[in-house]
């Protein structure tokens, strides 16, 4: 891939440099939000991520989680290939894998209720709903092609211990499709928490916790402002 179609953004906060498409998908900061969301883990956990990208939301938990092991899951070999580079780039090498398959065919992979925590920030709009963005490579990551919300949910109940947890975020448009597979498949919602652009504004997001094994009523966290009424980034975001 010639440099000229890279480029590469710095994380302080993490001490990661990321190599991104120039014209293609890039991360925003829904990502790092979530990341945030799972908080740290006990040493020496397994940690996947479901449609991983340019590998944001696994380098960022390496970071916050030294000691444990992350896949990264991307099905987009151009993407996969850049999961690569990030991974080396940041010598973490010894702490996140790339695999390139497919989420509805993760089955045959990995053993059942591996991973402590599943963490996915999936294609948030179904096929041929939303914008078209001239950009290739982005439609792609905003819009389910081969696997759906649905997929992703049995895969990541599939892949969870029964001690583990699942983080998603999502489109509040697909909230009561999200409740209603989580129920279907049995899995208990522990946390939901919405994501507004200021306090005036209506949820642009939701993040949410789930557990296989268990029962339990959903807490509704206080929400998340990203910016105040004047603009500028919350506090909460900034940390």
């Amino acid at each position: 891939m010639k440099s000229e179609e890279l480029t590469q953004d710095e994380l302080r906060l993490f001490d990661l440099r990321m190599f991104q498409h120039r014209h293609g998908y890039r991360y925003s900061l829904d990502p790092l939000l979530l990341a945030r969301f799972c908080a740290e883990l006990k040493p020496g956990r397994r940690i996947i991520d479901l449609g991983a990208g340019c590998g944001i939301i696994s380098l960022v938990l390496a970071r916050v989680n030294p000691d444990a092991s992350v896949v990264a899951v991307e099905n987009n070999p151009a993407m996969a290939a850049l999961v690569e580079r990030n991974i080396q780039h940041n010598d973490l090498a010894g702490s996140v894998s790339i695999h390139g398959g497919d989420v509805i065919d993760l089955r045959s992979s990995f053993p059942d209720s591996t991973f402590d925590l599943v963490v996915s920030n999936p294609p948030f709009r179904t096929p041929w709903s939303g914008r078209v963005s001239p950009k290739a490579g982005r439609d792609a990551a905003r819009h389910e092609t081969t696997a759906g919300l649905a997929d992703f949910i049995a895969a990541a109940k599939y892949l969870v211990k029964p001690s583990g947890r699942i983080c998603f975020i999502q489109l509040p448009s697909r909230l009561p499709e999200f409740m209603a597979e989580a129920a279907q498949m049995k899995l208990a919602v522990l946390r939901i928490r919405m994501i507004h652009n200021n306090a005036g504004s209506p949820a642009t997001m939701f993040m949410a916790e789930l557990a296989k094994g268990r029962q339990s009523a959903p807490v509704v966290e206080p929400p998340l402002f990203v910016r105040d009424m004047d603009g500028e980034y919350t506090d909460e975001v900034w940390r």
